[in-house]
């Protein structure tokens, strides 16, 4: 038997996505499949350094590292008019935004391409992306750019919208939001490639199948959210572009790849090769 390491973050979109696979309802023939649970950004890092077989990703991220890892046609997390939401302890003129030290899950997230994308270049602080809220209601920061599931809860602790960047997206480009995906390493080698992302596709088809179940799941890694606002998230986030990017899903990805070269912030778009 493989073993195969999967990288993905301890979230209930993540967990729902990967639930089947984790209890053993499907199965990878003559895999072995060991869960490493870390935060999004750690898991970037890691990819950087091409240290687990399978990972979840920022898709700015695989800008770094698609000559080592091939992305994977399941799994993506696309927005569909929503997205990384700033926040502030009160309303702040967009003029005024670049200016403002503003809170971050990390620099390699696709969140923080948006900022860059849509803001500028403001002063940064990282921190957890649960800790986030807490940092600008603190006023250790002006600004919060909140990703997973702070996006449907930030006015209930007491924050404002500055600026959704799901919003801006879909405003200026009429497609999904590129988010995160799964990729896997390159010298897997093309029947391992197919295996899992049959696997995976398999798990998500499973998950949306038997909601209740898997939502029991994922509930797990909720952080204290109830079950409705749950459902709504993963709901959200684990969509029909979870399941298979389609001719929409890539030109997302190519149009926020060339808009990052286009802004100088990589050099060149990588090959776009989903399996």
């Amino acid at each position: 038997m493989q073993t195969i390491r999967i990288g993905h973050s301890p979230d209930p979109d993540d967990a729902f996505m990967f639930y089947a696979l984790t209890a053993g309802k499907v199965r990878v023939p003559g895999v072995t499949i060991e869960h490493v649970l870390e935060d999004i950004e750690t898991l970037n890092r890691r990819a950087r350094a091409a240290e687990l077989d399978v990972t979840a990703v920022s898709f700015a991220t695989y800008l770094l590292i698609a000559d080592r890892y091939r992305m994977m046609d399941p799994g993506a997390s696309m927005g569909k008019g929503y997205g990384p939401i700033l926040v502030a302890r009160e309303p702040i003129p967009r003029g005024e935004l670049e200016q403002r030290v503003t809170a971050i899950a990390g620099k390699h997230t696709t969140s923080a391409l948006l900022l860059r994308l849509y803001v500028g270049d403001p002063p940064l602080i990282e921190v957890g992306f649960d800790k986030i809220p807490t940092v600008v209601l603190e006023g250790q920061a002006d600004l919060g750019l909140l990703i997973h599931e702070g996006q449907i809860t930030y006015q209930r602790m007491g924050l404002t919208k500055v600026l959704d960047l799901g919003e801006a997206w879909q405003r200026d480009t009429g497609l999904p939001l590129p988010l995160g995906c799964n990729v896997m390493r390159r010298d897997l080698g093309e029947d391992v490639h197919r295996a899992l992302s049959d696997a995976l596709k398999e798990s998500i088809a499973w998950a949306h199948a038997h909601v209740d179940e898997a939502l029991e799941y994922a509930m797990r890694y909720g952080r204290g959210i109830d079950k409705e606002t749950c459902r709504r998230f993963v709901l959200m986030y684990v969509n029909e572009f979870t399941l298979a990017l389609g001719n929409e899903g890539r030109a997302a990805i190519e149009r926020l790849f060339t808009m990052a070269r286009d802004k100088g912030l990589v050099s060149a778009v990588p090959p776009i090769d989903p399996v």
